[in-house]
């Protein structure tokens, strides 16, 4: 996706009649559906990253990875937040566990095999979180390498996977730069609220020094705008200002407001599962089929 394309998004579309128009105000690009794959692996990492709090970056992790599964690819989430929501998300009881990622990043090393965990979902993995991981951050500071700690530990486990989608803290910390300087792309989830808009141009300019500095395969794998709204002008005026500034790094697959969401995250399932006919179901799924055709339609 090209960040650069700016507002020239939108030329040449002034001809298209509205109703074949998405909520972006761009025809819905062709998307083809999810060829089956023959074999798994090496896989493609995806940091899920927002400096802002409450933008659906843990709900999208979550439902995003599991409907990559449910068209038949094998995944890792791996939560990076010491919230623990990613895990808490999946019914998993984070404050009890004994390891964590936490035992990933420092010393004494565990195994990546004894922190994995199967979830619910078929092909849908996890490496839990708790709050241990707020002193790996302190931690970290006087390893050697400690940008690549992170990257160290998924090693092992990258070519069972097709996709590792790293769920990062509401910072642009060192945990969040250890997701970084690992991935493959960054995926913006963003709260269609102007704040939002505001603190992207932020978060570019880090992903910028992290590729130049540390990570040259890093790219922005796109921006996917949550808590839609149609109904509101701001809504509506967002999204277009953010369409005018990214361009075709805006998904088309947005993400609306629903009631759903909250009650997956009681039940400790994707939506996926949850509410599989609902709008919010149909959605991840989409996207899905936009991330799949963005990582694997490549030369």
């Amino acid at each position: 996706m090209d960040q650069k394309a700016g507002a020239k998004a939108t030329q040449g579309q002034l001809d298209v009649p509205a109703d074949k128009l998405g909520p972006t105000g761009r025809p819905y690009r062709d998307i083809p559906d999810p060829q089956p794959l023959d074999k798994h692996g090496p896989a493609v990492i995806i940091a899920m990253c927002n400096q802002k709090g409450g933008v659906g970056k843990t709900t999208s992790t979550i439902n995003l990875g599991a409907a990559l599964a449910e068209a038949g690819r094998r995944v890792l989430l791996v939560d990076l937040d010491p919230q623990g929501a990613l895990s808490a998300g999946l019914g998993v009881p984070h404050h009890e566990l004994e390891k964590t990622v936490h035992n990933l990043l420092v010393p004494p090393y565990s195994s990546t095999d004894e922190v994995l965990m199967r979830t619910r979902v078929d092909g849908l993995d996890l490496l839990p979180s708790n709050i241990d991981l707020s002193a790996a951050e302190i931690q970290l500071v006087s390893e050697v390498g400690r940008e690549q700690a992170l990257a160290r530990a998924l090693h092992p486990v990258a070519d069972r996977y097709d996709y590792i989608l790293i769920d990062c803290q509401p910072s642009l910390g060192l945990l969040t730069v250890n997701a970084l300087a690992c991935a493959d792309n960054v995926l913006i989830p963003m709260e269609c609220e102007f704040f939002s808009l505001r603190g992207l141009a932020l978060l570019t300019d880090t992903i910028d020094k992290v590729h130049d500095r540390l990570n040259p395969r890093l790219e922005l794998g796109g921006i996917v705008v949550t808590m839609y709204d149609q109904r509101t002008l701001h809504s509506r005026d967002v999204m277009h200002r953010v369409v005018e500034v990214f361009g075709d790094a805006v998904f088309d697959t947005v993400i609306a407001r629903t009631v759903r969401f909250p009650e997956t995250s009681v039940a400790g399932e994707p939506i996926t599962s949850w509410a599989p006919k609902s709008t919010g179901a149909a959605a991840y799924r989409s996207l899905a089929r936009e991330v799949i055709a963005h990582n694997e339609t490549r030369a």
